[in-house]
């Protein structure tokens, strides 16, 4: 076990002022651990699919010395092998993917990616070394524990995700960098938390909202009060139009996220979808699909003359996130279903009664 002093011990100044022993993980000093296998550089190649790819029969063909991890997360895929190799990486795994049906998205090659495979650590170190930063990870996380739960609810999903988020660490950290692991940790933890919104609702969606959630802690910091849309848009230079479209797209972000349960169990929460006056055009992206995203959002509000314990007389939030993420979105029904924790069929379900009021209501539109 690692030598250290116990967290419940109160220090002392004289404590303090003492140089802090080093962490030892599996009987092997951490400084001494990350020298035996240290962070090389390598060539990569990352791309996304338009459906996930049978990784034993991709991983049985990959050249030699080249290896290649999913990020389930996100559908990332990443392909390292030597450093030179970036051009023909790619060129192999465009045709690999041709042949077996798969279209690449997104699909860059990235030199001199410097990386290190926790494998290649010692298993005693590693084992040891996650035993003692997973829960120093918890702890850290604290702060950001509301947000958190939004996409992570479950305890035990969550305790995976930090001990994936501290492999992940350990395949990044740099010790030539004089930056302890730990130090290094927790801004990594961080920034994970703020792409679990930006992988779940889209990057621009959650990084406007993580703007003007950081204006208004500056703002309140600053007047110990909440700011005016006037005073908030000024505070970002924005006009008070940006600020209403950007606070629409949060809004819809929100309204999606306050769904507890796609399946529609008894103990799910009211949802809150954006008003059917206001469309999202933000989300949406371009002018022109104004008239789209209003009868999309209509299409999914409650009927009013439904009962609320009917299917018809809740938001239909699922459908509308099956309709936008896979028209809009660029996702798959199989992704969207990875993403959502539901099935495709459950999917379907929600969003043919989308497809239903949609096309009645583009037909007024028409006429």
């Amino acid at each position: 076990m690692p030598d250290r002093i116990p967290s419940s011990i109160p220090t002392t100044a004289d404590d303090r002022s003492r140089p802090r022993q080093p962490l030892v993980f599996g009987g092997i000093p951490e400084a001494e651990g990350w020298a035996l296998a240290p962070i090389t550089p390598r060539d990569r190649v990352h791309f996304r699919t338009d459906q996930e790819l049978p990784l034993e029969a991709f991983r049985s063909e990959l050249p030699d010395g080249v290896t290649v991890s999913y990020d389930q997360g996100d559908g990332l895929y990443r392909v390292d092998g030597s450093c030179g190799s970036a051009a023909m990486l790619a060129d192999w795994v465009r045709a690999w993917c041709a042949g077996a049906g798969v279209t690449t998205i997104g699909l860059r090659a990235e030199t001199d990616v410097r990386r290190r495979a926790p494998r290649d650590l010692p298993p005693e170190f590693l084992a040891d070394l996650c035993r003692h930063y997973g829960p120093v990870s918890l702890k850290r996380l604290q702060r950001n524990m509301s947000t958190i739960r939004l996409h992570l609810p479950d305890p035990d999903d969550l305790g995976q995700q930090v001990f994936e988020w501290v492999l992940k660490a350990v395949a990044q950290y740099d010790e030539t960098k004089s930056v302890p692991f730990g130090a290094f940790l927790a801004t990594q933890l961080s920034k994970w938390v703020h792409d679990l919104g930006r992988n779940a609702h889209g990057r621009t969606a959650a990084d406007t909202e993580h703007k003007q959630q950081k204006a208004v802690a500056a703002f309140m910091a600053e007047h110990q009060r909440r700011p005016t849309e006037k005073e908030l848009a000024a505070y970002m230079g924005q006009s008070v139009a940006t600020l209403r479209k950007n606070s629409q797209t949060v809004a819809t972000l929100n309204g999606l996220r306050n769904l507890q349960s796609l399946d529609g169990t008894p103990d799910a929460t009211e949802v809150l979808l954006p008003d059917s006056s206001e469309a999202p055009d933000e989300i949406m992206g371009e002018a022109e699909q104004t008239l789209l995203s209003h009868a999309l959002t209509a299409a999914c509000a409650p009927d009013p003359e439904a009962r609320r314990d009917q299917r018809a007389g809740q938001p239909n939030v699922l459908g509308w996130a099956t309709w936008y993420l896979t028209t809009w979105g660029g996702q798959t029904k199989t992704q969207l279903s990875s993403d959502l924790n539901t099935s495709v069929r459950n999917m379907n379900v929600y969003a043919d009664r989308v497809g239903k009021s949609l096309k009645h209501r583009l037909a007024e539109l028409a006429d």
